[in-house]
């Protein structure tokens, strides 16, 4: 019977912390819209955003309600249940993928000793490639069954670059891997938290070829050939209405935000606060601590994020294309094989 209890218990507690992180992950999206907005607005030397609410903070309210309220449009050709599984698909992916990340040490709740991860799965890096690789089915589902011809090609086109980039994403990890010897991020970040540098001290060019290639994965500009508006009328999502399209948007920012807490975690510390002695306070205090120290990097990353979409012009397709081929698979090769020499000369 009390093995029953415990379980139940943890079962509780892990829907508690999934509904937690779901529903913040969802209204961090929404107002990821917002400074969206804000920063370009402030990049184009405009005021942006400013009637909805003071200092326009009801902006994305009355954008997800004018999203709600808009008439669902299914075309008569389309594909009508691939065409709603499409979006839905790459909303749940997007949202799957938080489960592994682990938002910071452990808390004690009314006499539990509570993670702050739902799953610390060993394999949590392949893990996050499956997720991604699932998130991509739902862009390539949507464009085909929307039976029309531009739809059709930037999924084609959205599979072709996911798979040029997740090859030089998953030779940069596995330069990672070989340093840290581990699959597991809480244990990644324990390794940093514990150790004298971040990862990214010892992986500055596997970094930069993972930034690089999950700007490409969430689609972001200079990478949105998928949803070039200029030469396929708005890409994959071009049938799409109401919150169908709204799910396609929202994935693209969640996708955002996974990415940065996934590059915090593995090359900048996670939750890891530099020169802060967790000691000096109540445990819980420290946790929440470093779970305001992840969000500030994550809010960095989308910042960096947003500036780059608002500077560099969108590629042109083979340049998209050569860029991946050509010089990230070489850099992240060269970058594994100096990493084995390092380690091989330090045995």
């Amino acid at each position: 019977m009390t093995i029953l209890a415990l379980d139940w218990a943890l079962v509780i507690e892990k829907l508690i912390m999934i509904a937690i992180i779901v529903f913040a992950s969802l209204g961090i999206a929404l107002y990821t819209t917002f400074a969206e907005r804000k920063v370009a607005a402030i990049l184009q030397d405009r005021p942006g955003p400013s009637r909805a609410g003071p200092f326009g903070l009801l902006q994305p309210l009355a954008d997800g309600l004018k999203l709600i309220m808009k008439e669902e449009i299914i075309p008569n050709a389309a594909n009508k249940w691939l065409f709603i599984l499409g979006p839905g698909l790459a909303m749940t992916a997007s949202l799957m993928t938080c489960a592994v990340i682990p938002w910071g040490s452990a808390i004690d709740i009314f006499g539990r000793h509570v993670e702050l991860q739902i799953a610390d799965v060993n394999i949590g890096i392949l893990y996050v490639f499956a997720v991604v690789s699932m998130g991509v089915y739902g862009i390539m589902i949507g464009g085909w069954a929307s039976n029309n011809k531009f739809s059709l090609m930037s999924a084609l086109r959205a599979a072709s670059q996911a798979i040029s980039y997740e090859l030089a994403m998953g030779l940069a990890l596995i330069a990672l891997l070989m340093t840290t010897g581990s699959l597991s991020l809480k244990t990644i970040v324990e390794q940093q938290v514990q150790g004298s540098w971040w990862n990214i001290v010892y992986q500055p060019l596997g970094f930069l070829i993972f930034f690089i290639t999950a700007m490409a994965e969430c689609n972001r500009t200079p990478f949105d050939l998928p949803e070039a508006e200029n030469e396929l009328n708005f890409g994959y999502h071009q049938e799409y209405s109401s919150m169908k399209l709204g799910f396609y948007l929202f994935a693209e920012y969640i996708n955002m935000i996974m990415s940065s807490a996934i590059m915090a975690s593995m090359y900048f510390g996670g939750y890891d606060l530099p020169f802060f002695n967790e000691a000096s306070v109540a445990p819980n205090i420290a946790a929440m601590i470093g779970v305001g120290t992840l969000l500030i990097k994550i809010v960095l990353f989308i910042f960096l994020f947003m500036w780059i979409r608002w500077t560099i012009p969108r590629f042109r397709y083979d340049q998209l294309m050569g860029l991946g081929w050509k010089t990230l698979i070489p850099l992240a090769l060269f970058n594994m094989l100096l990493t084995g020499a390092v380690i091989l000369a330090k045995l």
